[in-house]
């Protein structure tokens, strides 16, 4: 009998049971998502747990979501309870054991994202990823994730006060993200989870004013995944020298596309509005792409990382 190919990876020295890695924002602090009838952990590499600041978030005024042809508009606003709730009352709900986690931290200063890294820092999390696409309140307003210069100082900083893995999310709404990502490896950044969504908006033709009440928001879905590709293709270029991995993300919701994201660069790959079409969806995926890896004869999924023929 025939040995199944291996879904298994190293991701910065933690075992991923899959390449397959829950996006935040569409599962919660955990918790919420494990519950759905049918979830397996072992289907899943890590689950990337909600954006989190320092202190509670209300979020954006409603409406906070959109349908749009092929995906979905969000503009959510980082709705949290503050990282101090989130260590001491929800992080207990989960199991460390069964899968890895990522604690996602968004602030508006430099020293705000430091300050939710040394709490997390502090606690069971596996990784900390860094949403540099927050605003920077102290340079305009201006996205960090905009500016490689801003980017590598968050990362820098929070380097200095955390031994845990640190993933940058990067934005796609900048005009050179490669050069993003090489200040961020100067900096310290470990990995990266490319891309975070496309800034979008939607208008109804009846009122003739902004379907979200924050005017616009983050496009995510299949619509952007020729984007994600791209963009996941340039970082790859950065990274394949210092052997530095790739979450790449970006309307995802089958095997065919984890498969381009992995041939493109990535190492893992994330899953995020699939699931609200659906939530079981990975269990489907591993099995896909399983069966396109013993096609091709391949003992691994690390051997499909990179390996886009020119």
């Amino acid at each position: 009998m025939a040995v199944p190919p291996d879904l298994t990876l190293d991701f910065c020295g933690l075992h991923f049971n899959t390449p397959l890695v829950l996006l935040s924002g569409c599962a919660g602090f955990g918790d919420e998502y494990t519950r759905v009838a049918g979830y397996d952990h072992r289907a899943v590499g890590a689950v990337c747990l909600k954006g989190t600041t320092l202190n509670p978030r209300l979020g954006n005024p409603p409406h906070r979501a959109a349908e749009t042809p092929s995906g979905m508009l969000n503009a959510v606003g980082l709705q949290n309870p503050g990282v101090h709730a989130v260590v001491q009352e929800l992080l207990p709900k989960l199991d460390f054991s069964a899968t890895c986690y990522i604690a996602n931290v968004a602030g508006s200063t430099v020293q705000e994202f430091v300050e939710v890294c040394k709490v997390f820092d502090d606690s069971p999390v596996h990784a900390i990823e860094l949403n540099v696409s927050c605003p920077n309140v102290k340079d305009g307003g201006l996205s960090f994730g905009n500016d490689p210069v801003a980017s590598a100082r968050v990362v820098e900083a929070c380097r200095k006060i955390t031994d845990k893995p640190i993933i940058t999310k990067l934005s796609p709404n900048q005009s050179d993200i490669a050069n993003n990502a090489r200040h961020c490896i100067e900096a310290g950044s470990d990995a990266f989870a490319a891309i975070n969504t496309v800034t979008g908006m939607s208008i109804d033709v009846q009122s003739q004013r902004p379907v979200l009440g924050n005017l616009q928001g983050g496009l995510s879905g299949p619509a952007i995944k020729p984007i994600a590709l791209w963009r996941v293709h340039e970082v790859y270029q950065v990274c394949k020298p210092h052997g530095i991995p790739i979450i790449g993300q970006g309307g995802v919701s089958c095997a065919t596309d984890v498969i381009e994201f992995l041939l493109a660069g990535a190492t893992a790959v994330g899953v995020g509005t699939g699931l609200f079409y659906n939530p079981l969806v990975c269990t489907a995926i591993n099995r896909e792409l399983c069966s396109y890896m013993q096609g091709l004869q391949l003992r691994g999924v690390g051997e499909l990382t990179g390996a886009l023929q020119s």
